[in-house]
């Protein structure tokens, strides 16, 4: 394990969120999994280090561990600046409104903030990074989860949009779909 992941696993552990399940896995496990994917898809440092922690303030799906935004400060120390608001619009998004600027596929980027309730305008680099991180943890976990036809339609756009290696493992992943799940 590098020094960098033995950081990042110790700080789960002081949280006590390393064993939290997630995903038919621990949290922990399943945060070192997203980085790892990223990691192969060939993403920056940054991008790769917000999908360790791609969940840590929890999200509109996932609320077993949920680190109070009063220490974001801690992560951004952890990880970066960038790595940090990547993660926090992660987990500060509604789904639906992700869904809907995949859908609608230019400028402006929007997302609606679940915390603060107002509106987010992203660059373009940054909602393509958020589209990786986003759709990363679910090809991650969908083999395990089981929820195949979970806003299939978006994810598959996000596949589309971004191309190259995340269709790729877009199409890898669903391969393994069950057959009685297809629609």
């Amino acid at each position: 394990m590098s020094e960098r992941m033995k950081r990042f696993a110790d700080y789960f552990k002081e949280l006590g969120a390393a064993d939290v399940g997630h995903s038919e896995n621990t949290y922990l496990a399943h945060g070192a999994g997203v980085y790892r994917d990223l990691k192969s898809w060939g993403c920056s440092q940054e991008l790769c280090d917000a999908g360790m922690f791609h969940s840590i303030y929890g999200t509109e799906l996932f609320q077993d561990f949920t680190l109070p935004l009063e220490r974001r400060g801690e992560v951004k120390d952890l990880i970066g600046e960038r790595a940090e608001r990547l993660v926090y619009l992660n987990c500060c998004l509604l789904r639906q409104s992700l869904d809907e600027s995949v859908a609608r596929g230019q400028e402006p980027y929007t997302l609606k903030d679940r915390f603060l309730q107002q509106e987010i305008e992203l660059s373009k680099e940054e909602f393509d990074d958020l589209c990786r991180l986003h759709l990363c943890d679910w090809l991650e976990q969908v083999p395990r989860d089981d929820r195949w036809g979970l806003r299939r339609q978006a994810f598959r756009r996000m596949a589309e949009r971004l191309g190259g290696v995340a269709l790729e493992s877009y199409d890898r992943v669903f391969a393994m779909e069950p057959a009685e799940s297809r629609n």
